[in-house]
Parts: C-alpha cells; sequence; structure tokens
C-alpha cells in the first residue's frame, strides 16, 4: 500500500516510542528530536553518524528500512550514514547538502517553507513558459540572480517560469538531469530559504514557477543507491542510462512513494505550481496502475483546490495521458511538442541529420498536422526506431501541446550549442517566433530567446575522473555519423563537457542583449506578440477551440507554407498562414476579420518567403 500522504505505517517507530506520523523518507523534526530514516534492504547494518555525536545503531523492521530516534538532532544538524560499518554515505533522501553530494546531509524543518495562504497560480490557458537555467541565467547563477530578472519576465509577457532540474548534483555546475539526491535542491544556486524566496517573489507578480524532475534515472557519480538498496533498480527492464528504476512489485512500492514524495515536497513544500517530468518513456512499468497514472492522481488528491499543472517530455505520444474530462485535464496537462519543433527546425534550416531525419521527408505535413493534431506521428512507423510511435491525439485541444522552436535539449544537445539566432536568418527567426506565440498551443521560450541572444548553450557538467572521461568520449561519438564531425579532427572540436570554460560560455551576455539592436528589436516583437496572445488567443482557448484543419500551399515542388484554421466552440475562426519556402507562394484565402499579424501589405496576392499573417473572424 501506498501512503500517499507520506505517513510512516505504525511499526517500527513506535517500537522506539514515537507517536504521530512519521515521514517515510529524510528525517523529520519532532517534539523531542529528529527520527532519521533509511530505505537500505541489501544493507546488514546501518549507523547515525550524527556530527559531534557517537555513531548510533539504526534498528531494522522487515522491509528494510532503517530508523532512529536522536534527541540531540535539530535543524541544522550534519548527519551521514555508515553502511555495513564501512561505505559513509549522504541521507538518498537529504533535503539539503551544503557542501556537496558526497559531505554530511543537513536537517532542514520542511515545514517553516510552507506559506499559510498558497498562491492558486493562473489557468493553463494563461500559460507562456520561459524555461531557464539557474546557473546560467545570471551573472550570479543563483535563485536571487533569476529573482532579479523577474519583473523584466512579467513586463515581456511571460506567466510561468519553467527551472531546469535543481536536484543536487556532483561539483559546481550540470544541467541537472543526472541527479543523485532528488530532494536536495542544489546549494551552488544557494539555500533552500533562497529557492523560497524565489517563488513568493514571482508569485506577488502572479508569475507562475514550474520545476523540471527526473525519475527515469540517477547520475554516475556519487550514487551510493546501488550499494545499500539494490532492488531500488532493475535488470527486468533497461533504458539508455542502465538497469530501469523499479517501479514493479513490492520493492517497487518504496521506490514509487519515494518519487511521488518528491514530487509533493516541491509542490506543497516551496509553492511551485507545476512539474515537468523529464523523458516518462523510459519509466518502464508493467504493474496495472502504471507510476505516471498513480502519481498524478496522487498529487491531484493531495493538493486541491491549487492549479498545478503536470507537464511530460514523451517520446512515445502517449494522448491517453494527456486525455480531458469535462474540459479539464484527468492526469497531464500538456506534452511538450517536439514533433512540432522538429518539423519546424527542418523547415527553418534544412537540417536532415540525427532525429531530424525522421521529419525530412515530409516536413510541411508534419507541421501541419502538429498544429492541427498536437502529434505527428500517432501511431505511425518512426523512421528511427523503424517501429510505431504515438497514439491518435487529434480528439485533444490545443493547450495539451506545449509548442516552442528552442529549448535546453534542441539547442544543448548540438554539438556547438547554437541557437536558432546563429543558424537562420532575422526574418526566419521572427516568423518562428510569430508562430510559436500566435498559435493556439502553449508556447515556451528558452531564456535569452526574446531577444535573439546568441550566445551557445552547451552541454556541461562537473564530473572527475572516469565518469568525465566517460562523457567526454560518448559525446565525440554521439557525433561521428553527423557530416560536419566525420572526422577525428572535427570532433576533436567539439567543446568539453566537464571543462569550465564550457559552462561559462554558456552564461547569458546581458550587457551584450542589451546593447544589441536585434535583441531590442526582438524584445519588443515579443512583448508586441505576448500582449496579442492574452488579448486574443487565451479567450479563444478558454471558450474551446472545436475543430481544426490545414492546407498546404504551392504546388509540386514549390510546396512551402501552411494555412492552418482552428476554430472556437461560438464559431469564431483563427487563422495563421505562414510561408517557409525561399520563393513566392499564392495567397490563399484569407478569412474576414480582424488581422492580428501580417508583414505583407492588404492588397498582396503573393506571400513572400518568412511572411506569416495572423487573422481571427
Amino acid at each position: 500500500m501506498l501512503f500517499a500522504s507520506g505517513e510512516r505505517p505504525t511499526g517500527l517507530h513506535q517500537k522506539l516510542g514515537i507517536t504521530g506520523h512519521i515521514r517515510r523518507h529524510g528525517p523529520q523534526i519532532v517534539d523531542h528530536g529528529v527520527v532519521f530514516n533509511l530505505w537500505a534492504p541489501s544493507a546488514r547494518s546501518v549507523e547515525l553518524l550524527e556530527a559531534g555525536r557517537p555513531e548510533r545503531r539504526m534498528p531494522r523492521d522487515n522491509d528494510g528500512w532503517y530508523q532512529v530516534l536522536s534527541a540531540t538532532a535539530h535543524a541544522g544538524t550534519r548527519y551521514q550514514f555508515a553502511i555495513d560499518a564501512d561505505l559513509i554515505v549522504p541521507d538518498p533522501a537529504s533535503f539539503f547538502q551544503p557542501d556537496d553530494v558526497g559531505a554530511p546531509s543537513e536537517v532542514l524543518d520542511t515545514s517553516t517553507l510552507r506559506d499559510a495562504i498558497l498562491y492558486q497560480g493562473r489557468p493553463w490557458a494563461e500559460a507562456v513558459i520561459y524555461e531557464l537555467h539557474v546557473g546560467t541565467f545570471s551573472d550570479e547563477g543563483t535563485y536571487a540572480g533569476v529573482e532579479q530578472r523577474l519583473p523584466y519576465l512579467r513586463d515581456l509577457g511571460i506567466t510561468a517560469i519553467e527551472l531546469m532540474p535543481l536536484n543536487d548534483v556532483p561539483g559546481r555546475h550540470n544541467w541537472g538531469y543526472d541527479g543523485v539526491l532528488l530532494n536536495a535542491p542544489n546549494a551552488r544556486c544557494g539555500s533552500p530559504q533562497d529557492l523560497k524566496r524565489l517563488l513568493r517573489a514571482a508569485h506577488a507578480l502572479d508569475i507562475m514557477v514550474y520545476l523540471d524532475v527526473v525519475y527515469n534515472h540517477f547520475g554516475p557519480q556519487l550514487n551510493f543507491l546501488h550499494s545499500y538498496a539494490e532492488s531500488f533498480f532493475t535488470s527486468r527492464h533497461t533504458t539508455g542510462w542502465g538497469p530501469a528504476v523499479n517501479l514493479e512489485g513490492d520493492e517497487g512500492v518504496f521506490v514509487r512513494e519515494f518519487l511521488i514524495q518528491n514530487a509533493l515536497m516541491w509542490l506543497r513544500d516551496y509553492g511551485f505550481d507545476g512539474l515537468r517530468l523529464d523523458a516518462v518513456h523510459a519509466l518502464k512499468d508493467d504493474s496495472d496502475r502504471h507510476f505516471l497514472v498513480e502519481l498524478a492522481e496522487t498529487v491531484r488528491h493531495e493538493l486541491p483546490g491549487r492549479r498545478v499543472h503536470l507537464m511530460l517530455e514523451n517520446e512515445a505520444n502517449q494522448a491517453h495521458l494527456l486525455d480531458r474530462s469535462n474540459g479539464q485535464a484527468g492526469h497531464y496537462d500538456a506534452q511538450w511538442g517536439d514533433d512540432f519543433h522538429n518539423a519546424l527546425h527542418v523547415l527553418l534550416t534544412g537540417e536532415n541529420e540525427g532525429y531530424y531525419r525522421a521529419f525530412a521527408d515530409k516536413p510541411l505535413e508534419h507541421l501541419a498536422r502538429s498544429l492541427t493534431e498536437g502529434f505527428a506521428y500517432q501511431g505511425e512507423t518512426f523512421p528511427l526506431h523503424d517501429a510505431p510511435r504515438g497514439e491518435p491525439s487529434a480528439h485533444l485541444p490545443p493547450e495539451a501541446t506545449i509548442f516552442f522552436a528552442q529549448n535546453h535539449d534542441q539547442i544543448g544537445n548540438r554539438a556547438l550549442g547554437e541557437r536558432l539566432s546563429r543558424l537562420v536568418s532575422p526574418e526566419k527567426l521572427g516568423q518562428a517566433l510569430v508562430l510559436v506565440l500566435l498559435n493556439p498551443h502553449i508556447p515556451m521560450l528558452f531564456m535569452g530567446e526574446e531577444a535573439a541572444a546568441d550566445t551557445p548553450f552547451l552541454f556541461f557538467a562537473d564530473w572527475t575522473g572516469e565518469a568525465a572521461e566517460l562523457t567526454r568520449e560518448g559525446r565525440r561519438r554521439e557525433f561521428a555519423h553527423f557530416k560536419a564531425f566525420s572526422s577525428p579532427e572535427t570532433r576533436a572540436g567539439i567543446p568539453d563537457p566537464c571543462d569550465d570554460q564550457t559552462f561559462r560560455a554558456s552564461k547569458l551576455d546581458w550587457a551584450s542583449i542589451d546593447r544589441s539592436s536585434v535583441g531590442l528589436q526582438f524584445r519588443a516583437l515579443t512583448i508586441r506578440l505576448l500582449r496579442l496572445r492574452q488579448d486574443k488567443i487565451v479567450p479563444l482557448i478558454k471558450l474551446g477551440l472545436v475543430s481544426a484543419g490545414a492546407e498546404l500551399l504551392g504546388e509540386g515542388s514549390r510546396i512551402g507554407g501552411v494555412n492552418v484554421r482552428w476554430r472556437a466552440s461560438d464559431g469564431t475562426i483563427l487563422q495563421i498562414v505562414a510561408n517557409l519556402a525561399d520563393h513566392e507562394l499564392p495567397m490563399p484565402q484569407l478569412i474576414s476579420g480582424e488581422e492580428l499579424w501580417r508583414l505583407r501589405p492588404a492588397n498582396a496576392d503573393a506571400i513572400l518567403p518568412s511572411d506569416i499573417i495572423v487573422r481571427l473572424g
């Protein structure tokens, strides 16, 4: 049985003379001290190492739980665990690691982070997401550095920021997707109290804050779970990172609970307004009730009355996880629209290597289907896997997918981390921005995109030894099949992920952005577009868009544009016409009504390259 609220079932803690409800994972402060818990079914013995105190043996129950009450511990106490009198490890459920993941954990009273009056959030239809990496968003690389820019983001028209993973990782910097201690916000960015201040400041400006979380794997360095909790992972399933996280059977119950409690901690204690779950297709689970369903249902049950938005990255395009009931999301609000991005990227850049190969055969068709139905692949054979991918999604509303022209993955997984501003003309870049911000799917920008920033965003980590070497070589091997990196000499030019300069090169250069005439023009364009979105597009989404259709523009080899229409429940039509080719296209019939956006004179009988028209009638 899963104790969704995180309450410890009666048993071992009663033997210790503890009454009341005890958190399963992580230390809990009680009236007479601190209760320490560790699930270590593979360990023969566990001792608590409390700073300044003799080590204490921790009794074990039949489920592999070790627990002890310390009357001397309190908030701020540093502690570790000794496994089998040999291996010294931090608490895997630690709420704070002041001195990195290999050092002692610190007791944190998470109840002090909670707000007496909770921010209720905004309707999902109003979401305009701004994805950022805390360490590279500002010169300081801290939560405070993000907080200083919140008024700037509000004035742009941003209604939600999404922070890349904050779970603690080894070293000074990392993308965050190789977490080791999932409950501990990275101390390099500030304290838990600093993070809480950031959320309070955002909420005061009516800006929601989302967090990216990773439950499909753990990082390769200083992850000790294999040493004392072998059944945390399973050989029944494998992923690109090795054995899968174990979500099945009796022992999978404890793993599922640990991950769900992590989600609740971010949402309940810190007050995050939503979570984006990374690569959920790698969460292998053959249980009758899939982990993703259990997580969503538990969150909805435990946090009633709040607008909590749950988002997925899901290569499998599982539309059933996004189904609506009476217009409300049953489990997940939306999925990242990689199909839209990939098709658009091919059309903008002409690239056709890597995963873009699966969209290069008919990119306009893929783009049109994404715009009208959410997914381009809905059960068809996916060329990269030579197997079916996806489920029918035409029944989903547009807001069930999040559209973007750039994000951390699509920039950072390039060998040189180039943004679109380095790959296409300003005209095409502007066209992409209009298309993303004025269509009825939920839009997302990547930090600096609103100002056409041209600093790279590279893959970086601060690993040492074998992990660093494997990452370095793996990065070069990953691009060996690309024409531009087909030789050892060209691959040697790929930045070393573990070089400090790679991290520093990825920081936004705000001084340059503020001086750039192009940056100022794009910033003004973003503000205008987001005002239009909130005034004209959001009301349609709230009203309900009930149908959509698209036609391709041009003939034969001259096909190069799309004409897309969405119809709302009151009959209002939103139309977007875009020329994504390098030649003129015939102007399609335009609906009568209000022109929200147009680059050509009203009497033009053709649509030029990079032109885009948006009408409402």
